[in-house]
């Protein structure tokens, strides 16, 4: 009985690190984008970057 409860502890406890190990992996991916998207903004002269993010904020 003692050896059941121990094994639902320990699959719930690498269930949640596992979740934990993936959202970190999203955000990771996140950051890159937003990073992408901060150094092509960047690199455009001002008034080019001003009517790219205008259409893009228009969706």
């Amino acid at each position: 009985m003692i050896a059941a409860v121990g094994a639902w502890v320990n699959g719930r406890l690498s269930g949640a690190k596992a979740e934990r190990n993936k959202q970190a992996a999203a955000e990771v991916k996140a950051r890159d984008i937003a990073d992408q998207v901060r150094n092509d903004i960047g690199a455009l002269p001002a008034d080019a970057a001003r009517e790219e993010l205008k259409s893009w904020s228009k969706g």
